[in-house]
């Protein structure tokens, strides 16, 4: 039976993931030690740049207020807030953020744009690459936006804000998300329906057998970007959608696809209310305990709060979301790896075809570069798909 790599594709491997590994044992303390950094000495100087710039933005832009339209909305944030001040909330919010995308920014274009094409596994110019960067800077503006109005903003007007918050978030989740979710990846990649033809036959029959429903099956252009193979399923019920990249259609045989979309397949078979329940009930359980700690923080004064729900508390919630994830991340990637593991076992009923099967780990190891056997800390840590040599391994073929 071949070897999934050469001795000299091996050293390559290795060699491409070892800085990778490198960033992920430094990242937790590079993270800390920024947090530390705006918890402590940055925190002043940043709310007081806030402070400035909101008071010279409210002065140079105050036409805005009589401008129809635009003058309701601040009506509305105004009235959110409760008193002057959102300007210089959103401000400071968004200086720390943009401050630590501006101090990784570094290592974000070595590991995002360098070391991949290095190792010959992105298709970025510096043009698409710097264009992507802008969408995820424009998303964490969003989300930064949405995190300072819509926690620090209800916080301030209503005593049980984590439950107006968090019933509806919650709810959002487990009914809302996954049906919407083949969206989100339209913001960066073009998909268009995979064409009619024997493949696309095959794969409906394939699912009518698995009796999984779906309302398209598309191809997703990321070759722009990436020389990665991808399939996944996306949304649910009536929008539930079979994506293949264009990459695995370029690279692999019509069994290969078929035995990756088998593997997706037994994803969607998966018990789902669960784990969304679960996550629901984790949210509303984190903005409480948000709730619990801002109290604190202004009881006792920390970072010169003067008030319940003072903004300079914001790297707080940073720290403690960075907690919670590093703290969960091994058990959630234990249970995951258990799930990858049983959708292998789900395809290889399904197909039973084990060497295809096997052959299409095999190539997607090479085409992706992955490490057969990672250190066992990074399994540990983190990792949400078991080694791909061991998946292999667990594979009888006859």
């Amino acid at each position: 039976m071949e070897p999934i790599f050469t001795p000299e594709q091996l050293a390559e491997i290795k060699a491409y993931h070892l800085p990778y590994y490198i960033r992920a044992a430094a990242n937790p303390f590079l993270l800390l030690g920024y947090l530390a950094l705006v918890l402590g000495p940055l925190n002043g100087p940043f709310y007081r740049f806030a402070q400035r710039a909101a008071s010279g933005l409210d002065t140079r832009l105050s036409f805005l207020r009589r401008t129809p339209g635009i003058r309701v909305l601040l009506q509305v944030l105004d009235k959110l807030w409760g008193e002057p001040g959102w300007g210089t909330a959103l401000l400071f919010g968004l200086c720390i953020d943009l401050t630590y995308k501006l101090v990784f920014l570094p290592t974000d274009i070595y590991f995002g744009y360098i070391l991949e094409h290095r190792y010959g596994m992105s298709a970025y110019t510096p043009l698409t690459y710097a264009k992507d960067v802008l969408k995820d800077v424009l998303a964490g503006v969003v989300l930064v936006c949405s995190l300072v109005l819509g926690v620090y903003g209800l916080a301030r007007r209503l005593r049980r804000w984590w439950l107006v918050l968090g019933v509806p978030m919650a709810l959002v989740l487990v009914l809302v998300s996954a049906v919407i979710d083949p969206y989100r990846s339209r913001a960066y990649f073009d998909q268009t329906p995979l064409e009619a033809g024997p493949l696309r036959t095959r794969m409906t029959e394939l699912l009518a057998r698995a009796d999984i429903t779906f309302a398209d099956i598309v191809v997703e252009k990321t070759s722009v970007a990436s020389k990665r193979v991808q399939a996944y399923f996306a949304g649910q019920g009536p929008t539930r959608t079979i994506v293949l990249n264009d990459v695995l259609l370029q690279q692999f045989t019509e069994g290969e696809i078929l035995a990756a979309v088998a593997h997706e397949a037994g994803h969607v078979n998966e018990p789902q209310w669960p784990n969304r329940i679960a996550s629901a009930l984790a949210l509303v359980a984190f903005l409480f305990t948000i709730d619990r700690l801002l109290r604190r923080a202004a009881a006792r004064g920390w970072f010169g709060s003067t008030r319940f729900a003072d903004i300079r508390t914001l790297p707080l919630l940073s720290l403690l979301y960075f907690s919670v994830m590093l703290t969960a991340a091994p058990v959630s990637a234990a249970f995951s790896r258990e799930r990858e593991r049983e959708a292998d076992r789900y395809a290889l009923r399904l197909t039973n075809d084990p060497a295809t099967f096997r052959q299409m780990l095999v190539k997607a190891a090479r085409v992706n570069k992955m490490d057969p056997v990672p250190p066992q800390w990074i399994v540990i840590k983190g990792l949400t798909h078991p080694p791909v040599g061991e998946r292999i391994t667990d594979i009888s073929v006859p």
